[in-house]
């Protein structure tokens, strides 16, 4: 599966193209490029967020799904390959069920915020969600399986509902959009 990087600095990308897993050389503007980039920073903002205190199950879920993206990154890479499958999607499927099951319906919209992981697995689902826009836009140009879309789809949604459980864990809770509120007077 592609090439190991014996060096980082190789001046091959100076012209403004890069190479693909399977040694296409391409645009760095190209779709699957973009694609590949998202999905790279969907996988840093999880980085980052594993850099809080986390519940141990949160902690082990979220690695897993940093060695998918990685996967998913790979697959992108090499038109035509396929590494992330739909056992990996349901996988999703059933934590999003775990996790959601305890939380209380929700009335109203949530702002991100509350505790500091909250907050960051908010950014999480924001770049995952542009991750998959780009996705879909490559694959209006070119073929993209399923499996790796439905993935970052889900991801996002994941990362909605590990917000409220990491605002409960940290022992507060989702902070709401207040339709009607009324604007403080200036003092």
């Amino acid at each position: 599966m592609g090439n190991r990087l014996s060096k980082i600095v190789t001046r091959t990308g100076d012209g403004g193209k890069t190479g693909l897993g399977d040694g296409a050389r391409v645009d760095k503007f190209s779709l699957r490029i973009v694609a590949i980039g998202e999905i790279d920073e969907t996988n840093s903002h999880i980085g980052v967020l594993l850099c809080e205190d986390l519940p141990q199950d949160v902690r082990a879920m979220l690695l897993d799904i940093q060695h998918d993206l990685f996967d998913l990154g790979g697959e992108l890479s090499m038109p035509r390959h396929t590494l992330l499958t739909d056992a990996q999607v349901a996988k999703l499927d059933e934590w999003l069920a775990h996790y959601n099951a305890d939380l209380p319906s929700l009335k109203e919209f949530i702002l991100p915020g509350g505790t500091r992981a909250a907050a960051l697995a908010h950014v999480v689902r924001a770049v995952a969600r542009r991750a998959e826009r780009a996705m879909v836009a490559l694959g209006a140009d070119e073929t993209v399986a399923p499996a790796p879309r439905q993935y970052v789809n889900r991801l996002s949604d994941l990362m909605f509902v590990l917000a409220r459980v990491l605002n409960r864990a940290g022992g507060g809770s989702d902070v709401l959009w207040q339709r009607d509120r009324t604007m403080g007077e200036a003092e």
